[in-house]
């Protein structure tokens, strides 16, 4: 008898998660070993369960699914990651592709989709919810201009993202200090060097610039 495929869940929201537990638990093979609600929980998860696959949403708080699959990738390259995003913004598709991920599913997709994005990802191949239209795979393989906000966000390094996200979700410099581990100075010289490359000049157009490349959702 074959070993179950082994499933982390990581979604902030916890009907979702309850849903596609139920869901994934009811198909013959597949294993719910663990949930997460944010991402840095996901990769605490990630390391200590080494789940076969991950189901993971992009809009976490404390870290998003893009920065934590960079993350996961990185430290365990042998797990497989599906994101699961009500998103379908092209710079997600490419820079997310380019991570590694073994799928990119919208949340309206159906749960025979999941199972089969699941499935896909144990043979090592890659799924697209049929729901992204084939012009966004064409412009992903060919060369492409960012937008200008992408482009400055794309500037950012993984640690200057990472506060970036804290900031707009309405952090104090003291909670992102000793959340980091890091010193108050350490956090204020990253503040001031993301304002520059982002060009904002206030922690509301951060929090503006966030929920338009959809790091944070507007009700958080």
């Amino acid at each position: 008898m074959e070993a179950p495929i082994r499933i982390l869940i990581a979604d902030d929201h916890t009907i979702v998660r309850q849903g596609l537990a139920r869901l994934l638990e009811d198909q013959p093979g597949f294993q719910v070993v663990g949930e997460a609600y944010d991402g840095r929980m996901a990769i605490e998860k990630a390391t200590a369960l080494k789940p076969d696959v991950i189901v993971m949403d992009i809009g976490m708080p404390l870290l998003n699914g893009i920065e934590a699959a960079r993350r996961i990738r990185k430290q365990l390259p042998k797990i497989r990651i599906l994101i699961l995003s009500m998103y379908s913004q092209e710079h997600y598709i490419h820079e997310l592709l380019e991570t590694g991920i073994s799928g990119y599913l919208l949340k309206e997709s159906s749960g025979r989709d999941i199972i089969q994005a699941i499935q896909a990802a144990m043979k090592g191949e890659t799924f697209l919810s049929p729901s992204i239209s084939r012009v966004l795979v064409d412009r992903y393989l060919s060369l492409r201009k960012s937008s200008p906000k992408e482009e400055r966000f794309n500037q950012l390094s993984n640690r200057e993202r990472e506060i970036f996200q804290l900031i707009a979700e309405g952090h104090s410099t003291k909670a992102i200090a000793q959340l980091l581990c890091v010193s108050l100075s350490t956090v204020k010289t990253h503040r001031r060097k993301i304002m520059e490359k982002l060009e904002v000049e206030s922690a509301a157009q951060m929090i503006h610039l966030a929920i338009s490349l959809g790091l944070v959702e507007p009700d958080k």
